[in-house]
């Protein structure tokens, strides 16, 4: 069992997305009792067992689909000739088995640290978020601007990115000064398997950028996983303002809520509260 726990942490420090996959409750005969465990990384490589056979091989499966959707999943077999397949293990119990996606912690690689990079590093670090930021201006791109940042490089686009944590499960956010700190800072994360890529500004600029990007020869289907402009549509307008529509973008993301499904909270009232028509 340590060396699942220890796999967990290896996950975690690399940023990449696992399921821890334990068996909870079992009656009859079945491979494993209760307690048993197995880790699967989002690559479907496991470590640990939860008793072999076609009944792993499912959960490793199950366990690769809660890492994407983020849900945890409560699963039950009976181990009969049919689940048993050519694995043979035809035991005759029952077995739950619970799927939990372990969630590392997010990292947020901030390129340029103008205005609303300030205010959006201030909230994503309450969020939970660990923040990255890079500028190549110093007076910028400081720790007393960025109190909170993790890590704060200043160096030109390229050169930062190689020092910042560009794991698969990082998000990037693009507010750099111009049209080429942009396209270089795309051009840097882009085909790296990050979470999240966004761009904050018009479609003039982001006709721009995405043509540069198609001339250094940045696959389509790359181009079209940037968030563009990035942000939810509250009506922002401040610095302030647009930190927290980005932010909220960031939160859909990392909750595996599809953009197209957010909106207002919504719940019925009581009926002592409901109006009358």
């Amino acid at each position: 069992m340590r060396v699942v726990y220890e796999a967990a942490l290896a996950a975690e420090r690399e940023g990449v997305g696992a399921a821890l996959v334990t068996v909870v409750a079992t009656e009859g005969s079945t491979p494993q009792k209760a307690g048993a465990c197995m880790l699967v990384r989002e690559d479907g490589v496991s470590v640990g067992t939860i008793g072999g056979g076609c009944v792993e091989n499912e959960m490793v499966r199950r366990a690769r689909l809660a890492i994407t959707s983020r849900r945890p999943e409560l699963a039950s077999y009976e181990l009969t000739a049919d689940m048993a397949g050519e694995d043979g293990l035809v035991c005759g119990g029952r077995m739950q088995v619970f799927v939990n996606p372990l969630e590392p912690e997010p990292v947020l690689l901030v390129f340029g640290a103008g205005h609303v990079a300030v205010p959006l590093c201030r909230m994503a670090h309450l969020a939970g978020f660990h923040v990255e930021v890079t500028d190549d201006r110093v007076q910028f791109a400081n720790a007393e601007r960025f109190p909170d940042a993790r890590r704060i490089v200043v160096d030109e686009v390229a050169a930062a990115a190689g020092q910042m944590a560009l794991g698969p499960g990082a998000y990037a956010v693009v507010v750099t000064r111009g049209h080429k700190g942009d396209a270089d800072a795309l051009h840097a994360v882009l085909g790296r398997g990050l979470r999240y890529v966004g761009l904050l500004g018009s479609r003039p600029k982001m006709v721009h950028v995405i043509a540069d990007l198609r001339e250094r020869g940045v696959p389509p289907a790359e181009l079209e996983k940037v968030h563009v402009p990035m942000g939810l549509a509250i009506g922002a307008r401040t610095p302030e303002e647009i930190a927290v529509s980005i932010l909220a973008e960031l939160i859909a993301v990392r909750r595996g809520v599809p953009l197209d499904a957010v909106g207002p909270l919504k719940a019925p009232l009581p009926g002592r509260l409901r109006t009358a028509p």
